[in-house]
């Protein structure tokens, strides 16, 4: 396997639809808005909390990005709103304010069922237009999902292939997947959460930024199947888990598209994985305790988020 890009398989419509329909869980669980975290049971969570041996805690989101950028054109904002000079003495208080529009390149955040519509529509066949508005969403919102502790498994990928990270439009096939779990030692299973490395922080501090819409490492659309047949609960990366530019025609973000509209599998984007590869790699094993705590937003289309893996 090379890190570097190479040929991209090219997807039609009517391919991509046919594989669509092959991974729907359309009306599999109740409640609905909750998708693919109906997978995860008590029983998922005291195996997971079992993986935890030495303790130690691994933050996965990025810092607050509030500096224009390639990859970060709506910067994060934080200000002051109150420096203690204007009440009576003793104590003071400061204040701030944060704000972002992280459905972005650089926030950390995760993505609810309500993120992405095909076709018109979102995760069951509920047309978009009925479901989202401008007092946001009435279904599959980030309120609707609240936390998940489960078992997490990272592939990392430039590990694997004893690189530093992979090139921008590199794709993760599913003979990667399969390559990744073998070498590691980590399967992927029923209700687990999946979070690929590309090593795209590693490479921005070194080479700099740039606009990972036009290039960057992900899933092809081929590994969809394999983890839809293990049964995934989530899907994170370093990236935003699309392979850019898309391999599918007329269709910017296909695995988007396939985890959270056909899967009702929740995504996390922007992940700072670094620590987390550099903590597996320490310990020799790349599965671990995961726990992700999205803000409760009712009608929000997600959350920026900064998970905590534990191993």
């Amino acid at each position: 396997m090379s890190t570097d890009p190479a040929p991209v398989p090219r997807v039609s419509r009517e391919e991509f639809d046919a594989l669509f329909a092959e991974v729907r869980t359309w009306g599999r669980w109740d409640p609905a808005g909750r998708g693919a975290w109906n997978r995860v049971t008590p029983a998922h969570v005291r195996r997971a909390a079992a993986l935890v041996r030495d303790g130690t805690t691994v933050p996965l989101g990025r810092p607050w990005d509030t500096r224009p950028a390639p990859d970060n054109p709506r910067p994060a904002l934080h200000h002051m709103t109150d420096l203690g000079d204007v009440e009576p003495p003793e104590p003071s208080a400061h204040k701030d304010f944060l704000g972002a529009d992280y459905h972005g390149k650089s926030v950390s955040h995760l993505d609810a069922l309500s993120h992405i519509a095909y076709r018109g529509e979102l995760y069951g066949g509920r047309p978009a237009r009925g479901w989202v508005g401008a007092g946001g969403a009435r279904f599959g919102s980030v309120a609707d999902l609240g936390p998940l502790v489960t078992r997490g498994v990272l592939l990392d990928l430039p590990a694997v292939l004893g690189a530093s990270w992979l090139e921008p439009g590199r794709a993760v096939r599913a003979d990667d997947v399969l390559a990744a779990e073998r070498t590691l030692g980590a399967d992927i299973d029923e209700g687990c959460a999946v979070l690929l490395r590309t090593g795209r922080f590693r490479r921005r501090r070194e080479r700099g930024p740039w606009d990972p819409d036009a290039a960057s490492a992900g899933f092809h659309v081929d590994a969809v199947p394999l983890l839809a047949e293990r049964g995934v609960s989530l899907l994170g990366s370093d990236g935003d888990s699309d392979l850019r530019p898309s391999p599918v025609e007329g269709l910017h973000s296909p695995v988007h598209t396939l985890a959270l509209t056909a899967m009702g599998v929740p995504l996390l984007d922007n992940l700072d994985l670094e620590g987390l590869s550099t903590a597996c790699a320490g310990a020799g094993r790349y599965a671990f305790l995961l726990v992700v705590t999205p803000l409760n937003v009712p009608g929000g289309t997600g959350s920026p988020v900064n998970p905590v893996a534990v191993l």
